[in-house]
């Protein structure tokens, strides 16, 4: 979907099929058909903004064999599809039975992931649209946090140095843009927008910046227009943004609070969980899962946030909640003043697999629960003022 911001900004929205299995190109193109299409199609729109996961195995196959490239361009455009955006946090194997720490591997000490993220620069390089102004990658916050001695804190800075000047080179071989974001996630080396602020420094603001993730924000109990001055006052801009909600508990150390949190301690994912200070000025009370948190690691005197990525329309069982209020000023802030932000915002909810105890969503369910999260997004900007961009043809 694309929309117009007041100062003339395009603003592009998509949705990440990370949620998505997929580790070849016939998976690929198959979430285009079964996904992507009946999604934009639910939707009503002319075109709809997909941020594609290539997994490792799929960016090698299609940098060593550009007809493929051309494919997948041509698969995007007879489904009205389009992409601006790219997920390269995770490397691969992302929705099997257990990821857990395993998504933060290869991390930014490690040539590997330098070598993955520009293959899908380059990639998103050809996939853009003529008419896009650039294409954002989103990526992991250097590493896990732990461990994390000096001379590897010292490659990552060199490996993002290096990445800087290999998107310049990509630049001038295909005359487009394409932008990193590194995504502060809770536990990792950046967990907070002042880490990243302070890491980022000295980048190349115009190849460089933040991926500005409001689940994550919402973890860390961050107000979200104090991150974004944090960044501005910094010079770092925000890459792109994931829109998603998370998991608020306001009572933890009650029976009913326990039992319903209990149902999202799930094997696959992390849930980091935080529990809120009694200043904000203070970091918030941390564990690394929340069956650490449920087994008496966090004291369960004030509210708690999960790292579990709920549906943006979506309301859990009380007495849960979601950080809904936490999503709604993170988007004002960035689209609703006199200057848009960032132009690219992404619903990234890849939870969908494990949100049921009874299994997996069906298609139907969600190509349903997907448009309804778009729908929500769509609604909000169009509320601050943007306008509707639709367009006709691809």
């Amino acid at each position: 979907m694309r929309f117009r911001h007041p100062d003339g900004t395009l603003v592009h929205a998509a949705y990440c099929t990370n949620v998505h299995a997929a580790e070849d190109l016939a998976g690929v193109l198959h979430q285009l058909a079964v996904y992507c299409e009946p999604i934009r199609e639910r939707l009503d729109v002319a075109t709809l903004g997909v941020g594609l996961w290539l997994a490792r195995p799929v960016a090698t196959s299609l940098v060593e064999d550009p007809m493929s490239v051309d494919r997948l361009r041509r698969a995007l455009a007879e489904r009205g599809l389009e992409v601006v955006t790219l997920n390269a946090f995770p490397y691969t194997g992302f929705q099997h039975e257990v990821v857990k720490k395993a998504v933060y591997s290869p991390d930014w000490a490690d040539p590997a992931r330098l070598e993955y993220t520009l293959d899908c620069s380059r990639l998103l390089a050809r996939l853009l649209p003529d008419d896009a102004a650039r294409g954002s990658v989103s990526t992991l916050p250097l590493a896990w946090r732990e461990p994390w001695p000096v001379e590897r804190a010292d490659a990552a800075r060199r490996a993002l140095d290096d990445l800087a000047a290999g998107l310049e080179r990509i630049e001038a071989d295909y005359g487009r843009r394409i932008r990193v974001g590194l995504e502060p996630e809770p536990g990792c080396v950046l967990e907070t927008t002042d880490q990243a602020a302070a890491a980022l420094r000295g980048t190349d603001p115009h190849r460089i910046g933040v991926c500005f993730d409001t689940c994550h924000l919402a973890v860390g109990f961050e107000d979200p227009a104090a991150a974004l001055d944090t960044l501005a006052a910094a010079a770092i801009p925000v890459v792109k943004a994931q829109a998603a909600c998370a998991l608020h508990a306001e009572d933890p150390h009650t029976q009913a609070t326990a039992k319903a949190l209990r149902a999202y301690a799930e094997p696959r994912f992390l849930h980091q969980t935080r529990e809120e200070r009694a200043t904000t000025q203070k970091t918030p009370l941390a564990v690394d899962d929340l069956p650490d948190a449920l087994a008496g690691g966090l004291p369960g005197l004030r509210p708690w946030r999960v790292h579990y990525h709920l549906p943006l329309h979506g309301v859990p069982p009380a007495p849960l909640t979601a950080t809904h209020d936490v999503l709604d000023r993170a988007i004002e802030a960035l689209f609703g003043g006199p200057v848009a932000r960032t132009d690219h915002v992404e619903v990234e909810t890849y939870t969908w697999p494990v949100l049921d105890r009874d299994g997996p969503p069906t298609r139907d369910t969600l190509v349903a629960g997907i448009a309804a999260e778009l729908d929500r997004l769509r609604t909000g900007l169009l509320d601050l003022g943007l306008k509707s961009a639709e367009r006709k043809g691809i």
